[in-house]
């Protein structure tokens, strides 16, 4: 057995629904951030990888038939090099860096590719298929963007209630209200902006090749409590939630690079420490990070007192505030270099952008332990505990 670590993370910037990077495939995106991490990763030559794992979660168009194995073939990596596409919704990038991770551990690979994309605006309408040729009747064209479709009339309703009515459910039941969730989005943007304007992204993000797009698409500077509270509320009437607190559609790729201890020249950036899934009832996702973490830094064999930064997906800030709140961490220490609400949130492509950012931060905030956590829709989450490397193998 041996240890995980991660040597480089990479991703595009992320663009709104609609924008930049609408023009762009998502087999492409994912081309360009996994030709980017090898590139950019000391004395890795793409036939050194032993496999990419990719996430994605509607592969419901341009990003169908396995799209990690084609943007292996469009990076021009070496045919040689398998790849395969998993989808856990949300999660599918952060389950791809889970897998690749194991995979290391057990020695049936060296370095692996880990990563994800979503292209939320290229995502088709799709018609079910006929029982029968030439039916009579009309049919309907449902959109594969986000959310339940084609429903299993055997699903209970309250299980394929929309996102957004499901995290309204945890704003009455844990009681937050929206003063709090507007001054969670606001500090969002707030960091997001700063964190670009210091540099921080500098070394993570990479332009994607014929697109004029140098940050982050959604990110609002001049975002104020005082103008997310003259927002419309979006799922109920008498509701919290809005476009202002929850997170976008977006575009966008991500992707790291994972490999064994001394598999490649060079100081890696954190050691993968602790891992773990959770599912609770469909409607009550938001919150299945809580136990995620629990899990994860129990397999790390720390506690929540050990941890200096965390990275957390903001998919709504009602369920990340709830997340928080059980975890009865210092706030100051989620999400310092924005987050989802402001960022953006291309669902298969979410995991591994919190999971280099965290890796990045770690280094940069000098901090020995960290949690990369997200939820995911239809009742589940995941976790990752980093160890900076530079730390690893001192004593606690």
């Amino acid at each position: 057995m041996t240890d995980a670590f991660l040597h480089t993370a990479v991703r595009t910037p992320f663009g709104r629904f609609g924008g930049a990077l609408s023009g762009s495939r998502p087999d492409d995106l994912a081309a360009g951030v996994v030709r980017a991490v090898v590139d950019r990763t000391n004395g890795l030559d793409g036939a050194d990888v032993d496999e990419v794992v990719l996430g994605c979660a509607n592969q419901a168009g341009e990003d169908n038939r396995n799209v990690a194995r084609m943007a292996v073939l469009l990076a021009d990596l070496p045919t040689s090099v398998p790849a395969t596409t998993v989808n856990r919704l949300c999660g599918s990038s952060l389950d791809a860096a889970i897998l690749a991770s194991r995979a290391i551990e057990t020695g049936d690979a060296s370095v692996v590719v880990a990563g994800g994309v979503e292209s939320m605006t290229r995502a088709p309408w799709v018609l079910p298929k006929p029982s029968r040729a030439f039916p009579a009747g009309d049919v309907t064209a449902v959109s594969t963007t986000l959310g339940w479709r084609l429903v299993n009339s055997r699903m209970p309703a309250e299980w394929t209630a929309s996102l957004g009515e499901c995290n309204e459910q945890l704003a009455e039941r844990f009681s937050i209200s929206r003063d709090r969730q507007d001054a969670f989005a606001a500090r969002s943007h707030l960091l997001s902006a700063q964190a670009w304007d210091e540099g921080f992204y500098d070394d993570l993000v990479v332009a994607v090749e014929g697109v004029d797009l140098d940050r982050d698409e959604c990110i609002r500077p001049d975002t104020t409590v005082d103008t997310l509270a003259g927002l419309r509320t979006a799922f109920r009437r008498d509701g919290t939630i809005t476009a202002g607190n929850a997170s976008p559609l977006n575009d966008g790729a991500s992707a790291v690079v994972l490999a064994a201890e001394g598999a490649l020249p060079g100081d890696p950036l954190a050691r993968v420490a602790g891992r773990a899934a959770h599912a609770l009832t469909p409607q009550d996702f938001g919150i299945a990070p809580i136990d995620a973490a629990e899990k994860a830094l129990s397999r790390a064999g720390i506690g929540w007192s050990d941890v200096g930064a965390v990275e957390l997906n903001e998919a709504f800030a009602v369920q990340s505030l709830a997340c928080v709140d059980a975890w009865g961490i210092d706030p100051e220490i989620v999400n310092t270099r924005g987050g989802a609400i402001a960022i953006g949130h291309p669902l298969g492509a979410s995991g591994t952008r919190i999971l280099g950012t965290l890796a990045h931060r770690l280094r940069d905030e000098k901090q020995r332990w960290g949690v990369a956590a997200i939820c995911i829709g239809v009742g589940q989450a995941l976790a990752v505990v980093l160890e900076n490397a530079t730390y690893t193998g001192r004593p606690a």
